[in-house]
């Protein structure tokens, strides 16, 4: 069949001024055919974090997989991940260069954050809250989830109309990457990082000299990106704070004997224990596992091993709770506390990975983030250190050098709790 017919997609916001350009000239008008023929459409910007992030890998690289993720923690895995380039220098010497982990995730989140409106935001969430709304649909609170639906955004909001186009974004990563930088380390190559920081850096002082962008548009952008770089610490202090803690998670079989007791507690029931016998819940183990797995309470919360008003709330409200709402769920089989997953109980799921800088405390007493640059040979912050090093590697694919630069970037911001 012969085609007469061809289709043109021109993407380009000036160009109703150019077409109108002519219009004076009334039947001279060169382009009045062509004006005839177009059929406009509007297409906002990406609003979803995790599609930005993989649209900047694209445009930075030769990767054309659709990202089909079997979970939300495969996702954020591949959110988070670096990348290496080869870059070639000055002196035409070819050099491999690595965007550390989350630099892309930062990338990506300010140029989302730039594209949202502020007017249906409730007082208590911040743009990259909403951000991360938009793109998984909830956020957690403490103990608690809320949903998008439970927000209430304006469905009439202008979000993804103007904003960071992502050409922007992907032309001052690439001037990043062919930068000289002046870091220095004896043994790591850390002049070939370019840190989260970097990029939101480059891309805030980019805005003014930018002619895509208005005055008022780069003087708003710029504002933004201090809540981004909130959020991107707070990312890579938890894979900090996670490889430094690794080895004390608490195992599931410690959860799920914790869970059993609570419940036995709750329902005046007994337990079996180890040798077949019918026993009282142990109250002393679940006072241990509050106090040092899950941070809660202190001793002063408890009478001896019994539980004072709060914990006796907090066993009802975040463990019995979660427990009833798996019961209900299953109501058309046999209830049994043991088929409960830790991660149905959003207070345990927390155990299974989250720690803070007092259970860092609490576990390594000597240690001394102070000398966490150059720690004195045969310390316990040395082996605390190089422990965390290594598998900040293994956990989270950073190499040794933007490992040694992210935890003394978090370091430097947390040495104070130690004053």
């Amino acid at each position: 069949m012969d085609i007469d017919t061809q289709m043109i997609i021109i993407s380009n916001p000036d160009l109703d001024d150019q077409l109108d350009k002519h219009t004076g000239r009334e039947g001279s008008d060169p382009l009045r055919a062509l004006k005839r023929r177009l059929d406009k459409h509007e297409f906002g910007y990406l609003t979803n974090h995790s599609l930005e992030t993989q649209l900047l890998r694209r445009e930075l690289t030769d990767e054309t997989r659709v990202w089909e993720a079997a979970s939300r923690e495969q996702l954020e895995e591949w959110i988070r991940a670096p990348l290496t380039a080869a870059v070639r220098g000055s002196d035409d010497a070819v050099r491999e260069r690595e965007l550390a982990p989350h630099a892309l995730e930062a990338a990506a989140m300010y140029a989302v954050v730039s594209r949202l409106v502020t007017n249906d935001l409730p007082s208590k969430f911040d743009l990259v809250d909403k951000a991360l709304l938009f793109d998984q649909g909830y956020l957690r609170d403490g103990d608690d989830r809320i949903d998008i639906d439970d927000v209430g955004f304006k469905s009439t909001a202008l979000d993804g109309k103007q904003g960071v186009p992502v050409t922007f974004t992907r032309d001052t990563i690439a001037d990043l990457l062919h930068e000289e930088s002046d870091r220095y380390h004896e043994e790591l190559p850390v002049a070939d990082i370019v840190m989260p920081r970097d990029v939101l850096n480059g891309m805030a002082a980019g805005l003014t000299d930018a002619p895509v962008f208005s005055t008022t548009e780069a003087t708003e952008f710029e504002d933004r990106v201090t809540v981004v770089k909130n959020y991107v610490f707070r990312r890579q202090e938890s894979d900090v704070l996670d490889a430094i803690m690794a080895e004390k998670r608490v195992d599931e079989a410690t959860i799920d004997e914790y869970v059993r007791h609570v419940y036995a507690w709750a329902e005046g029931e007994r337990i079996e224990n180890d040798r077949g016998e019918r026993v009282e819940p142990d109250l002393l183990r679940m006072k241990v596992f509050e106090i040092e797995h899950l941070g809660r309470f202190t001793e002063a919360d408890y009478d001896g091993e019994r539980p004072g008003r709060d914990v006796r709330e907090f066993r009802r409200e975040q463990i019995i709770t979660a427990l009833n709402r798996h019961a209900w769920r299953q109501r058309d089989e046999e209830f049994r506390v043991e088929d409960v997953a830790p991660s149905e109980i959003p207070v345990i799921e927390a155990v299974l990975g989250d720690h803070d800088w007092d259970d860092v405390q609490r576990t390594f007493e000597d240690f001394e983030p102070g000398q966490w640059d150059d720690p004195p040979k045969g310390t316990q912050t040395e082996q605390v250190k190089a422990d965390t090093i290594e598998r900040m590697q293994e956990m989270f694919d950073y190499s040794e050098a933007s490992a040694e630069l992210t935890s003394r970037h978090v370091m430097s911001q947390v040495s104070y709790r130690w004053d």
